[in-house]
């Protein structure tokens, strides 16, 4: 049984039930594109090292040239020049009998407000304001540092600008209700009913019918 969910996972439901249910009810796991994964990954680690003020001389030097352009830009952003609470953080929230959560990129403060930054080496979401990271993550920064001052940042890398949602106290309100009525929708889906999506092509539809 599912104890805490992702903004990942609330995504993939939301995005196609089946490839929920195989991937983290059913736990099966299928290749994916590396060589995207790596490219994010390098970036994320350089930026949580560099705001820990480690030496990341040799982690530079190794960069290839798209991914020393994304990290010349991303260093010398505003939001670096903040006070730092922490990188690579792991956060949850209580609903009812679940937990959200997940791995914030970076949070930090200036003045009394907090920033929660998400770093996207894709481009940031459409609807920043209602994605469920946004919203996740929101509800986590506000229980845990109790605190209403927050402003969601994400960092679109591919187009190098940032997208800011600010958090107030009756938008806490909207996404408490949102999520608490999309897990229940999780919890009760019976998927056996659930019919393969039309000229659908991710790395489980070998496994649809």
């Amino acid at each position: 049984m599912i104890q805490q969910y992702s903004p990942n996972m609330l995504k993939t439901y939301e995005l196609c039930p089946r490839k929920f249910y195989y991937r983290y009810v059913k736990c099966i796991n299928m290749p994916t594109n590396d060589e995207i994964f790596e490219f994010g990954k390098n970036i994320h680690a350089l930026a949580s090292y560099y705001l820990k003020d480690q030496n990341i001389d040799l982690m530079e030097k190794s960069l290839s040239a798209k991914e020393f352009d994304t990290w010349n830009y991303l260093k010398n952003i505003k939001y670096f020049e903040y006070d730092v609470i922490d990188t690579e953080y792991d956060l949850s929230y209580k609903i009812n009998d679940k937990f959200i959560g997940g791995r914030l990129d970076a949070l930090v403060k200036n003045d009394d407000t907090y920033y929660i930054l998400d770093y996207k080496t894709g481009s940031a979401p459409k609807d920043a304001k209602y994605d469920f990271q946004t919203m996740v993550y929101a509800l986590c920064v506000s229980e845990f540092f109790n605190t209403n001052n927050i402003i969601f940042v994400y960092l679109d890398l591919k187009n190098k600008k940032d997208v800011s949602v600010n958090i107030d106290e009756n938008l806490k309100l909207e996404y408490l209700q949102k999520l608490s009525g999309f897990l229940k929708k999780i919890e009760t889906t019976d998927y056996s009913f659930i019919k393969r999506k039309k000229d659908c092509h991710c790395e489980y539809s070998i496994l649809c019918f």
